[in-house]
């Protein structure tokens, strides 16, 4: 690991999923989570204040970044829920078959490597009827936008800790066993269009 990657990305990363217009979508999906919940790429902690504890009996926070850990001390300190911290990549999720009664992602996606390998994973550790829930930025609907995120995802990349900018969220959802349900789209006010267009919704195993 770098000095950028070390200690540069994790203060970049802190500030960019701390803005308002991801604050506002977190509210949106985070309270959905109930009993066992699976939490991949925890970060600094941003969704544990918007957990609901009189729904969630326990917390797993996948988070491989020692640095991004550390950053969620405080969110930790001040949160009732009970957690531990799951220290692998998403692709080789420390759990058990069926552990989990909620998979939440957010903001994640679009940084995992292989990220069919890790949606495997996460539907293997789900309940049969348990639920994913997710909120994720990638492709947009626009051609002139997207023609915009083809061009910058290399250096995006390089620059944020493997962001790609237009992966097909419902689609990889889809392809990797599940069915999603309440599908909603919009692009965040007051972010760049060409890192801006967000799917949330939920999904469940076929």
């Amino acid at each position: 690991m770098g000095l950028y990657d070390r200690y540069l990305l994790p203060v970049l990363l802190n500030a960019a999923m701390g803005t308002k217009p991801v604050t506002y979508q977190r509210k949106k999906v985070v309270p959905r989570a109930q009993g066992r919940v699976l939490e991949i790429g925890f970060g600094a902690g941003h969704n544990l204040p918007f957990y609901d504890p009189s729904k969630v009996s326990h917390l797993w926070a996948l988070e491989p970044s020692r640095e991004m850990r550390e950053r969620a001390a405080k969110r930790i300190a001040q949160s009732p829920i009970p957690m531990e911290f799951l220290d692998l990549p998403s692709e080789q999720i420390p759990l058990e078959n069926e552990a989990a009664d909620t998979v939440l992602v957010t903001y994640t996606l679009c940084t995992i490597p292989d990220v069919m390998k890790a949606l495997g994973e996460m539907r293997r550790v789900l309940k049969n009827k348990g639920r994913m829930i997710f909120c994720e930025h990638g492709e947009a609907p626009d051609e002139n936008v997207r023609k915009w995120q083809r061009r910058l995802t290399p250096a995006w990349k390089a620059i944020g800790g493997g962001c790609h900018l237009a992966r097909r969220i419902p689609d990889l959802i889809c392809d990797s066993g599940f069915r999603v349900e309440g599908l909603q789209t919009m692009y965040l006010p007051g972010t760049p269009r060409f890192a801006g267009f967000n799917y949330w919704g939920e999904a469940r195993k076929r």
